[in-house]
């Protein structure tokens, strides 16, 4: 009887297979594909894959997709022999000398010397004597500059690209591809791995885009975009191929929002509140000021969402000091005459302190008074204000966190209001949502962004702008001032305090750091404190003081108890104090323009002239920077400027908006294909709401794979 065979039994298989006169079978190499891990590409191996890995390189499909981010154009490429003097060229030649080259000053430059056909030119780094151990003798480099006399004719590279030691394909008319590249892989190496597989993955690509679609953006398919990107036959052809693949990731953002904003809106029917005019013409009648054409036209956006069936999600987006803060009531009061409960949440203690000081004073003519929840209330005031929140009146609710808690429970929530809406997770913007059972929501923002920008960013919400400026609000005068004028600055700061003013002095570190040359608030509030301001009452602020004992300070500088305040940036986003004129700034150089702007905004609450001073010592780079910031208040262009500069940052961070990085496209640079993505955008989810159609099926899938969290987490409430 043969022995039993089966799973786990040494005997299960066939007897032949036993036999040792028998080999097994070589391993198969795995079918290539774009999802193959890219250690099985020639060329890789485990090695060199950790090092792709850090650039995210992890399969063979993510080659294609690691894009050039500028390009060498080769193609205008200048004889040595013709390199003149005051001209901007580029020049491609072999490295035929070196070495490294002090001067008087202690400064180290590294030269070369470089030759082609038609004669020799040596080049300069400046301060970069490090090149010394990557450039080598008899490697082409492909240098861009301007061309000057320095005991003979030198150019000062403004790019450069190193070609390695292989003359061949290095003549005139190729266009380099340059690409981002990490430690131990160099961007030879990594353009080469592209050329090598680029002919056999690029079969492999398949259209996600339907043909309508590509027509429509008059852009090429994907595989013709990869193929410009990684080699182009020019640079225009190039930025045809990144205008593919840019417009494919707004297009899909683009959707992502829309949907949500469908899901989110259209299919979830919210309060029809009725506009009966009553408190909020009151309010109007009764306001100290007069409201300005951005504040009556966010009314109207917000009355008619109100009005309308559908649940409201905007975003009222207003520089600092725009008056957010007064429009938020309007909605409130729509809220209040239509017999429903309203919350406003802010992120401190001291900000709902504020909004319920503002809210108590201007609706006191209306007879109506806020009801403030705060960790800071005692026991026997939170228990009166939890059952006037339950209980079934007209209530406006403000507070913090603390609107949050299992125990507030709303009788009847109508609108939910939430200030500095990117200081919440999204999760807490839904919990407060959740207190109701169909609350309209406004979002609130100081933090300026450029209207194409907010439209990409709040696609899932309506956007509405408060772009002007309060009556009777001075600009703040803004000036930069070098180190030589500190004491000049000092002394204009007493000259405020003398008249009864108060000032802040902000620092970018707390402590002073050995790899850092920067001056720290806490060394300099000792010396300021014991130095020019030793006879004024100055206090300390900064990020790691518990939380009730920062907020203690900052009341004591709002109740007028300190003179100067020194500070970090955690003052960035806090409460008004009119009679704080004063803004110093030091080291600004080491500041965003946004977050130099929103330091600005602390001062000029009031109606007395208030300045921004911005000390120290600077590169050209940082003047020309700062420069466009003291000349101006707009808040938008400023974040327009620092965005270019700067790069979107965590701006588009999962953790606080839910949407997926930018790889290619810049919503900024490429402003009129982002519009163009909007377009399409609208005209295929009017056709085919669900992407359901066949010729959608590759967009859905390419939605419920990459964007599938973030479709989620836009769904605010």
């Amino acid at each position: 009887m043969p022995p039993a065979r089966g799973a786990g039994s040494p005997f299960s298989g066939n007897p032949g297979d036993r036999d040792p006169r028998r080999r097994p079978p070589a391993r198969a190499t795995p079918r290539l594909t774009l999802d193959t891990p890219v250690t099985y590409l020639k060329g890789v191996g485990p090695v060199r894959g950790e090092m792709l890995a850090r650039l995210g390189i992890t399969m063979a499909g993510d080659l294609l997709r690691h894009v050039p981010h500028r390009y060498e154009d080769a193609s205008t490429v200048t004889p040595m022999s013709q390199a003149s003097v005051g001209s901007d060229v580029t020049v491609l030649g072999q490295v035929i000398a070196k070495g490294v080259l002090p001067t008087r000053k202690g400064l180290r430059v590294f030269q070369a010397v470089l030759q082609d056909a038609s004669g020799m030119l040596e080049i300069a780094w400046p301060g970069q004597p490090f090149l010394d151990r990557t450039i080598n003798i008899g490697e082409w480099l492909l240098c861009t500059g301007p061309v000057r006399f320095f005991h003979g004719r030198r150019l000062q590279p403004r790019e450069f690209v190193n070609l390695g030691p292989d003359e061949e394909g290095t003549g005139e008319g190729r266009v380099l591809a340059v690409y981002s590249s990490t430690e131990g892989l160099s961007v030879r190496v990594l353009r080469a791995l592209v050329q090598q597989h680029l002919d056999e993955l690029l079969p492999l690509v398949t259209e996600p885009l339907p043909a309508h679609v590509l027509h429509e953006a008059d852009v090429p398919s994907l595989r013709d975009a990869l193929r410009m990107v990684h080699r182009p036959t020019s640079v225009v052809e190039a930025l045809a191929g990144r205008a593919r693949l840019a417009f494919e990731e707004l297009l899909y953002v683009q959707l992502l929002h829309r949907r949500a904003n469908q899901l989110a809106r259209h299919s979830r029917v919210g309060t029809v509140f009725v506009n009966k005019r009553r408190l909020t013409s009151q309010l109007k009648a009764t306001l100290p000021f007069t409201l300005t054409g951005a504040q009556m036209r966010a009314v109207r956006e917000i009355v008619a969402d109100m009005a309308s069936p559908r649940r409201m999600h905007r975003l009222l987006q207003g520089d600092v000091g725009s008056g957010k803060t007064v429009v938020a009531l309007f909605a409130a009061l729509l809220a209040l005459e239509n017999d429903k409960q309203v919350a406003l949440m802010a992120p401190t203690e001291l900000l709902a302190e504020q909004h319920a000081r503002t809210a108590t004073t201007l609706l006191a003519p209306l007879g109506i008074t806020p009801t403030l929840l705060t960790g800071r209330l005692g026991a026997k005031d939170r228990r009166a204000a939890l059952a006037r929140i339950a209980a079934h009146e007209p209530l406006l609710a403000i507070g913090t966190h603390a609107l949050l808690q299992a125990d507030v429970t709303f009788a009847d929530l109508g609108l939910a209001i939430i200030d500095e809406q990117h200081r919440f997770g999204v999760e807490q913007r839904a919990t407060l949502g959740a207190k109701g059972a169909t609350p309209d929501v406004l979002l609130m923002s100081a933090t300026p962004i450029p209207r194409s920008l907010a439209l990409t960013l709040y696609g899932d919400l309506d956007v509405s702008l408060l772009d002007e400026r309060p009556p009777g609000r001075q600009p703040v005068t803004t000036v930069h001032r070098p180190e030589s004028a500190r004491g000049k600055v000092m002394d204009f700061a007493s000259h405020e305090l003398d008249a009864g003013r108060q000032v802040y002095i902000v620092y970018p570190l707390i402590e002073t750091s050995e790899k850092i040359d920067l001056k720290a608030a806490s060394v300099m509030y000792e010396e300021l404190a014991g130095g020019v301001f030793a006879n004024r009452r100055v206090a300390l602020l900064h990020g790691r003081l518990p939380a009730d004992q920062r907020d203690e300070i900052m009341r004591q500088f709002r109740d007028g108890a300190l003179d100067v305040l020194v500070a970090t940036t955690v003052i960035e986003v806090g409460i008004d104090v009119a009679n704080a004129t004063v803004m110093i700034i030091e080291h600004p150089e080491r500041f965003g323009l946004s977050q130099l702007h929103q330091l600005r905004g602390r001062v000029g609450r009031g109606a007395v002239q208030s300045y921004c001073v911005l000390l120290g010592d600077v590169g050209a780079d940082a003047a020309e920077r700062l420069g466009m910031f003291t000349a101006t208040e707009d808040g938008f262009a400023i974040a327009k400027a620092d965005l270019a500069l700067r790069g979107m940052g965590d701006l588009f961070g999962a953790k606080q908006h839910g949407l997926p990085a930018f790889r290619i496209a810049d919503p900024i640079r490429d402003e009129a294909l982002n519009e163009t993505a909007r377009v399409v955008a609208e005209r295929v989810l009017q056709a085919d709401p669900e992407l359901s159609k066949p010729i959608h099926a590759a967009m859905r899938q390419a939605l419920n794979t990459g964007y599938a969290r973030a479709l989620e987490l836009f769904r605010v409430g």
